[in-house]
């Protein structure tokens, strides 16, 4: 057994918090040992219970603060703590900043060991609340109750329940009164639904048995007005309809009113039929005189206004003069390949996801776009030495993986390619970091801008330029 295992659950006392680190962790170091910290901020000096114990580490949860930091801030959600998001509320929007820079030049540094130039300070969000485009909700006939909630003898709480998993539990899910991540009429929009289904005596889901009726609520606002409902349920039934009738009468600003009949065992519908049961199929977002078609399956990025400034970056990164070959990778719907084709010679866009392609395709249509091209498939299978010796050697590659990065045959292409620059757009720097360690024998890294897309949590994006040596 470990030293660390040894140690008794209630052991540290007075332990001041000294350090954040990657995921949103507090750090703490007690006899030689590293100790990973939730609910605390640096400068806290608390009593701790172990909760996990590993060979070279352990996690645990603060018991009683002592003394609170100075770089805490009162959060301003009713749910905080409870929900799981947002869970740097209590900690000043500067002080985030601070550590997603810090957890940027620390991770490319110490996974990726590449030679780095200094990093450029943080791009912060342009809104720090109602800043989301999109939020999914969840139904749940049983809802979690809360610490207060279950002392509280003064009242009866309706289980049926409309809102956010708690953290890392797929079947507790905590009513959600008020949300700050998206603009109204999105509280509204979910409140109302679920009134109505309480008095009208629908059943709310069962997420362990997959039983009921009501499953899942997405909505969609746009910077154009726009504003799409798409409600899942498990199975066809008599009182989806109504509840959708009184939905789009309450809520006239509804431009897109959808319904899923999901019976898979996650909510995930890219392979299900989408009914468009009010207005258009689609809204729309705006970026800088260009339209963007977005559809029920459609992705595009959560925060639009963070987005433009994203993209800027990477254009800007890009170098373009207007007579480069662009290669735009894990282009989803197009957005970024449309987003500089008019500095572009020819952008050559390829997705794995085919209905995102036809997002993609679409989008330079309703914008008069004539220089772009779209490829569906595995990337890793689609960038052959024959696609390159077709398409023609690019200028410059823009990448915009999924978390998990670049797949190694990806990044051997890319080397194979000598494309004169890479702009490395990430939403996970650690992922991010593996992949420049592994482009670091032809590329060195030239430009590093962290971006803040997502206030009062710990995830940051990162745009780097690689050059070729």
């Amino acid at each position: 057994m470990s030293k660390a295992a040894k140690i008794p659950a209630e052991a540290l006392r007075e332990v001041e918090i000294t350090d954040m680190v990657a995921e949103g962790k507090c750090l703490v170091r007690h006899n030689n040992m590293v100790i990973f910290v939730t609910g605390v901020a640096p400068g806290d000096v608390v009593d701790l219970r172990i909760t996990k114990s590993k060979k070279s580490f352990l996690e645990a949860v603060p018991t009683h603060f002592h003394k609170y930091s100075d770089l805490r801030v009162e959060p301003f959600c009713q749910h905080f703590g409870v929900c799981g998001g947002c869970k740097w509320q209590h900690i000043g929007y500067d002080t985030q900043l601070k550590y997603k820079q810090q957890q940027v030049e620390d991770t490319l540094q110490r996974i990726g060991k590449v030679e780095i130039p200094t990093v450029l300070p943080i791009q912060h969000s342009p809104a720090l609340q109602y800043y989301r485009n999109k939020l999914e909700y969840t139904f749940s006939f049983m809802g979690w109750l809360t610490a207060e909630q279950i002392q509280d003898e003064t009242q009866e709480y309706d289980r049926r329940v409309l809102g956010f998993h708690t953290p890392s539990r797929f079947d507790k899910i905590i009513d959600i009164e008020h949300c700050w991540l998206q603009p109204e009429p999105s509280n509204g929009i979910r409140l109302a639904i679920r009134e109505y289904a309480r008095e009208h005596m629908l059943r709310f889901g069962n997420l362990v048995k997959q039983t009921g009726l009501l499953r899942n609520l997405i909505i969609r606002t746009a910077n154009t007005g726009d504003l799409m409902v798409i409600l899942q349920c498990y199975r066809q039934h008599q009182a989806i309809e109504p509840l959708l009738d009184y939905v789009y009468e309450k809520f006239p600003q509804i431009t897109s009113l959808n319904y899923v009949l999901n019976d898979k065992g996650n909510e995930t519908f890219h392979d299900l039929e989408v009914v468009c049961y009010k207005g258009e199929p689609y809204i729309h977002e705006e970026m800088e005189g260009l339209r963007f078609r977005v559809g029920p399956k459609s992705f595009y990025q959560t925060n639009s206004e963070g987005a433009y400034g994203l993209y800027k970056i990477a254009r800007d990164f890009a170098g373009l003069t207007g007579n480069e070959l662009v290669y735009d990778l894990y282009t989803g719907a197009g957005t970024i390949a449309n987003f500089v084709a008019r500095q572009a010679r020819h952008v050559v866009g390829v997705e794995y996801v085919e209905q995102a392609v036809a997002d993609a395709r679409i989008n330079s249509g309703i914008n008069n776009i004539t220089n772009t091209e779209f490829h569906a498939g595995d990337m890793k299978d689609v960038l052959s030495a024959e696609f390159i010796a077709e398409h023609g050697r690019p200028d410059v590659v823009i990448t915009d993986p999924p978390r998990a990065g670049m797949h190694p045959d990806v990044v051997q292409r890319l080397l194979e390619m000598r494309a004169p620059r890479i702009v490395y757009v990430s939403c996970n720097p650690a992922t991010q970091a593996r992949d420049l360690e592994l482009l670091d024998e032809a590329y060195k890294v030239t430009r590093v801008q962290p971006v803040d897309m997502f206030p009062h949590t710990h995830h940051v994006e990162n745009v780097v330029l690689l050059e070729l040596r």
